[in-house]
């Protein structure tokens, strides 16, 4: 009798051994935001996604398959802070292991601002200045919502916020053919350097992890010799956001702060 126990007890530690780890108990990963996280610029889309655009090539199916997560995709395209609080919180729970946002810049109406300067030029200026009143003065508040509502759900979550690159080269570059010109590619730059500096604020109030791609993308922007960002396209809002190289940029970045 004892010896077929100890027979049962090891053929079930060996079907235990021949079954993986990660299918076992896959990490839910939910990836939140906007047109940035969900693949705008990547030009190939779930046709299931609708008008949020969520793509293959975008870096939260990426990084699930390379680490292993079982991803909660819940980017779209067009996205502010309230949309996150009140479309995209559903799957979070006690269980979530990861959360990657980015939002913050439709906020800021940087979608209009771009196309006050590379349109119309006149109003550029001040679409401009209105960008940086609105992230100087309201976004902070907007963001704390937003993240506080992330941490309410997923209580045990590692959360990475994604900033925004640059999108124009340092020397103000162009190529492209609209009204856009060096010195407001580069006021451009500068209120980017608002907006991000506005998000990693409140991420590390939250104890958040903020990761900056301005650094990589610097050699990649519009109008550079190998360019990570789509120029102006067609389909007109494939414009400004990151091609595929850049979401593959994006994946290295985010995997890089995971455990």
């Amino acid at each position: 009798m004892r010896k077929s126990h100890r027979i049962i007890g090891l053929a079930a530690l060996c079907v235990g051994m021949l079954v993986p780890a990660a299918a076992a108990s896959a990490s839910q990963y939910v990836a939140l935001g906007d047109s940035y996280s969900a693949g705008v610029g990547t030009r190939v889309f779930y046709e299931s996604s609708g008008s949020c655009k969520r793509g293959p090539e975008a870096y939260p199916p990426k990084v699930a398959s390379q680490k292993g997560y079982t991803l909660s995709f819940q980017a779209c395209s067009g996205a502010k802070t309230t949309d996150v609080n009140a479309n995209q919180l559903g799957t979070l729970g006690s269980s979530t292991a990861l959360v990657t946002i980015t939002i913050g810049g439709n906020d800021a109406g940087f979608s209009n601002v771009i196309l006050n300067c590379a349109l119309y030029y006149f109003t550029c200026g001040g679409a401009i200045n209105q960008a940086n009143e609105f992230i100087a003065k309201q976004l902070p508040g907007l963001l704390d919502t937003t993240y506080n509502d992330i941490r309410s759900r997923a209580t045990t979550a590692h959360v990475v916020v994604i900033g925004y690159p640059h999108l124009f080269t340092k020397e103000g570059a162009t190529c492209n053919a609209n009204f856009l010109t060096s010195s407001n590619e580069k006021k451009l730059n500068e209120t980017g350097d608002k907006l991000d500096a506005a998000i990693k604020g409140r991420v590390e109030a939250h104890g958040f992890t903020f990761v900056d791609p301005r650094k990589a993308f610097e050699p990649h922007a519009v109008c550079s010799s190998e360019e990570w960002l789509n120029g102006q396209s067609n389909p007109l809002e494939e414009s400004y956001h990151p091609n595929v190289k850049g979401h593959v940029q994006f994946t290295k970045e985010v995997e890089a702060v995971l455990p």
